[in-house]
C-alpha cells in the first residue's frame, strides 16, 4: 500500500490505533530494572543490537536473527515510506530503526502524520521472549521494569498514549499483584497476553481462571497479541514449527545429494510438498502465525474452554490476527457444539454464535481485509483498527479511511471501526488531536 504524498486530508472523528508497538531500549534494563535483578534480568531476556550483530537472549541462550539484521523489519516503517520501498531497501546497508519506536516525541509526530489521535502500545522483544522466562521472580522484576518504563513513555502525552501491561504469568500470585498495581495507573488499558503455550500449559487450563477473574474484577482488557515466535522453542506457538521446517528440508536436500532418504532412486521430493533445495521461499511465520494463534485462542480458550461463558464481563481484544476468519470459526464451533459433546469440568453452552454476539470480545482488523469491506454490517460492532506501526506492514488512518470509503462504507460506521469500538473496549475518552 502506498502512502500518499498529497496534502494531509481532514477527518471529522477521532482515530484510536488499537495495535501499535514500541521497541524496548537498553534503558529498560539498565535504569528501570531493580538493581538486584539486573544481571539475572539481562540473562533471562535481552535484545542485543550492535552495528554488525544482533540476537535475542532468552534464559541465557542466544537466538540469532534468521533474517537480514541490517533491516529492522519490526521497526522500519515510518510515514512517507511505502511497502514497496521497504522491500527495495539495500540489505547490505545497516538501516536505523524508526525513532518513534522508542522515543515518545518522535512517536507523536508520526501519529500526527498518520492521522492517529490516540494509540495502544504493545511490546516487541517482550512479546517474543517474556512469557518464556523460566524464573518467576525474574519475570516479576522484568514485568515491573517494563511497566514503569512504558508508563514514563506514555507520560509524554497521557491523553494520547496508552499501553498494554506486562503480566508475569509464570506465577499467578505475582500476576494478580501486578494487575492490581497497574490498575491504579491511568496509562494502562490492557494486560498483554500472547496466545501460546506457557510452561507447557495452554489457556485451556484451570490454572488461568484466577487471571480471568482478576481482569474482569479490575476492568482491565485482555490485550491478546501473537508474535512470530521465530526465536522461541518449538511448540510454543505455530511459527517456530513452520520456520524450522526450512532447516529440516535443507537436511533432506543433503540426503538427496547423498542419494538417500526420500530422494533415493532419483525422486526429487516434490511429492512430499517441499522444494528439493530445502527452501521455503518467503518467510511464512509472519503470514501464518498471527491468524493461527488467535484462532486457537478464541476457539479453544474463549469458546471451547468457556472463558467467555464464565467471565462474561471480561473484555478482550484479539490484535494483529485480522478479523474475517471469525465467521468461519463461529460456524464450525456451532456445528461442533451441537453434534460433539465437549467433556471437561465446566458445562458448555451449545450456542457459540449467540455467546459471541453477547460477549465482550473484539478483533483487530486492517482495512485491507476484503470481507470487512464487503460485509461491514457483519463486523462493525466487533472490530478495532490497528496500524501495526512501526512494523514493515504498517498503514495509516488515511489509508484505512480511503479504503473503507471507497468500499461504500458510511462515515458513521468508519468512525466506529476506527475509534468508537476501541474507546468502549479500552475505556478511553476519545479526543481528536489530528
Amino acid at each position: 500500500m502506498a502512502t500518499s504524498s498529497k496534502p494531509v486530508p481532514k477527518k471529522a472523528f477521532a482515530v484510536f490505533d488499537s495495535d501499535s508497538h514500541v521497541v524496548e531500549p537498553r534503558a529498560l534494563w539498565e535504569k528501570y530494572l531493580d538493581p538486584d535483578y539486573r544481571a539475572l534480568g539481562k540473562s533471562a531476556l535481552w535484545r542485543e543490537e550492535g552495528p554488525t550483530n544482533s540476537y535475542l537472549k532468552v534464559n541465557g541462550r542466544m537466538f540469532r536473527d534468521t533474517m537480514n539484521p541490517n533491516i529492522p523489519r519490526l521497526a522500519i516503517w515510518r510515514p512517507g515510506i511505502t511497502w514497496e520501498q521497504v522491500g527495495e531497501l539495500d540489505p547490505d546497508i545497516r538501516h536505523a530503526p524508526t525513532r518513534g519506536a522508542s522515543d515518545p516525541q518522535a512517536r507523536l509526530a508520526d501519529m500526527g502524520a498518520m492521522g492517529i489521535d490516540q494509540t495502544l502500545l504493545y511490546p516487541t522483544w517482550f512479546a517474543e521472549g517474556f512469557h518464556l522466562v523460566e524464573d518467576p521472580d525474574v519475570a516479576r522484576a522484568l514485568a515491573r521494569a517494563y511497566n514503569d518504563w512504558i508508563a514514563d513513555f506514555c507520560a509524554a502525552a497521557p491523553e494520547r498514549l496508552f499501553a498494554a501491561a506486562m503480566v508475569p504469568l509464570q506465577n499467578l500470585d505475582f500476576a494478580i499483584a501486578e494487575l492490581e498495581r497497574i490498575a491504579t495507573m491511568p496509562c494502562f488499558r490492557g494486560a498483554f497476553i500472547r496466545p501460546m503455550f506457557i510452561e507447557n500449559r495452554y489457556f485451556t487450563h484451570p490454572y488461568y481462571d484466577p487471571l480471568w477473574g482478576a481482569l474482569e474484577r479490575l476492568g482491565i482488557t485482555a490485550a491478546v497479541h501473537p508474535a512470530t515466535g521465530l526465536w522461541n522453542p518449538e511448540w510454543t506457538s505455530h511459527a517456530p514449527f513452520i520456520e524450522k521446517m526450512k532447516g529440516r528440508l535443507s537436511q533432506m536436500a543433503l540426503l538427496r545429494e547423498a542419494g538417500g532418504g526420500p530422494f533415493a532412486g532419483g525422486g526429487n521430493g516434490a511429492n512430499l510438498g517441499f522444494s528439493p533445495t530445502g527452501e521455503l521461499g518467503h518467510p511464512l511465520a509472519p503470514v501464518i502465525s498471527p491468524w493461527l494463534d488467535n484462532h486457537m485462542f478464541v476457539g479453544a480458550a474463549l469458546i471451547g474452554f468457556t472463558v467467555m461463558q464464565r467471565y462474561p464481563r471480561m473484555k478482550v481484544v484479539m490484535a494483529h490476527g485480522k478479523a474475517s476468519w471469525m465467521e468461519e470459526v463461529l460456524e464450525k464451533m456451532e456445528a461442533s457444539a451441537l453434534t460433539t459433546p465437549l467433556l471437561h469440568k465446566y458445562p458448555v453452552r451449545t450456542d457459540p454464535e449467540e455467546m459471541w454476539e453477547e460477549g465482550e470480545v473484539m478483533l483487530g482488523f486492517d482495512a485491507e481485509e476484503r470481507l470487512i469491506q464487503r460485509l461491514p454490517g457483519d463486523f462493525e460492532a466487533k472490530i478495532v483498527w490497528g496500524s501495526h506501526y512501526p512494523r514493515q506492514e504498517a498503514t495509516t488512518a488515511w489509508d484505512a479511511i480511503a479504503t473503507l470509503s471507497g468500499a461504500g462504507i458510511g462515515p458513521a460506521t468508519i468512525a466506529r471501526m476506527l475509534g468508537g469500538n476501541a474507546a468502549s473496549q479500552f475505556g478511553i475518552q476519545l479526543k481528536q488531536w489530528v
